[in-house]
């Protein structure tokens, strides 16, 4: 039986969310900061598959630190996709959280593997 990897699966989760909502704003026009949400929304799940089959410790470290990195600039995208209006109240209460939860996991795993 496969050990459940939650980070991996919450970060694949949220990249699906990360395309619906850019397709929304690509609806209402909105194209230059959604390019950017899906740019790094995205690539959090990427990097923490690759960190999957990291080559060391270290190297497990630096792709989740990666992944991380891009968790931070997503939550500016939804910040600031919120504050001019892009996105609505319920949007931003339906996503915020999930990126909050994405940023403390994959600090906490980063804190972890350091140890």
């Amino acid at each position: 039986m496969e050990k459940k990897n939650v980070i991996k699966e919450k970060s694949f989760a949220f990249a699906i969310e990360i395309v619906s909502l850019y397709k929304i704003l690509a609806e209402r026009k909105e194209f230059v900061l959604s390019k950017q949400l899906l740019r790094s929304g995205t690539s959090i799940g990427a990097n923490v598959r690759e960190s999957e089959h990291a080559q060391s410790k270290a190297d497990f470290i630096h792709k989740l630190s990666i992944a991380l990195k891009e968790a931070n600039e997503t939550e500016y995208w939804i910040d600031l996709l919120f504050e001019t209006k892009y996105l609505s109240q319920t949007e931003f209460d339906i996503i915020k959280p999930k990126i909050v939860e994405l940023l403390k996991l994959l600090t906490s795993i980063i804190n972890t593997s350091k140890k």
